[in-house]
């Protein structure tokens, strides 16, 4: 991992404030190691919010349990619904995401925050991420799946999303990959950044390994920002 750290001088007030989001079902394996990687971080100050999506299981009494995370249940509707739900809900300037089964690496948001304060034309910063297998301890040595981007690293600038809109539900997988192909047309700048920010834990239960789903919503993604590009034109 690199170290880029703030440098651009403290900001009138402090740093500003970033409103962590992370969309949970049936999650409780894994939950408390996600938080306890997001309040590990040395940037402050933020606010983790998780918006549980209909869980069954014990969610609710880990996520209960950290008195500084904001618990916002929903009937089950997605993990797109349940990320619209947690930016409603969200106080900070800026927006991150976190998958609650994985973990974010050290210095991940003060390396991407200072980068957005020191470049304010950049909208947003996305990194890299290494796979591990659940059971094994995350390490940078292993080697980097072929997904080695994506929302999970994002970090925004809140207004983004006034732009682009919110996740649209209809994506049971791959509203991700819409939104950042409205972001795209949309000219919004997301920057890519060389820095392993994330250890993406992999499992039987990743939502990404529907292959068929993600596949289906692959197609559907590319067909609408087809029609989109074809509107411009007319």
């Amino acid at each position: 991992m690199t170290s880029q750290t703030l440098q651009s001088g403290e900001p009138a007030g402090g740093w500003p404030l970033v409103s962590v989001i992370i969309a949970v079902y049936n999650g409780d394996r894994f939950l408390s190691s996600a938080l306890d990687s997001i309040f590990a971080q040395d940037y402050h100050p933020l606010e983790a919010i998780v918006v549980d999506d209909g869980s069954t299981d014990d969610t609710t009494d880990v996520a209960r349990s950290y008195p500084a995370v904001r618990y916002i249940y929903q009937a089950n509707q997605g993990v797109a619904a349940a990320r619209n739900k947690g930016i409603a809900a969200a106080r900070g300037d800026f927006i991150a995401f976190q998958d609650a089964d994985d973990l974010w690496v050290p210095g991940k948001l003060a390396i991407q925050v200072g980068h957005l304060l020191a470049h304010p034309e950049v909208d947003g910063t996305i990194g890299m991420w290494h796979n591990f297998a659940d059971g094994a301890p995350p390490s940078e040595d292993t080697a980097a799946g072929p997904d080695r981007v994506g929302l999970v690293t994002l970090v925004a600038r809140r207004e983004v999303y006034d732009r682009v809109g919110s996740y649209d539900p209809a994506y049971r997988v791959g509203s991700d990959m819409d939104w950042f192909s409205r972001a795209r047309d949309a000219g919004v700048n997301i920057l890519m950044l060389p820095d392993i920010l994330l250890y993406r834990r992999i499992h039987n239960g990743n939502l990404s390994r529907q292959i068929d789903a993600r596949a289906a919503s692959m197609l559907r993604m590319f067909r609408a920002s087809v029609e989109r590009k074809r509107q411009k034109l007319t």
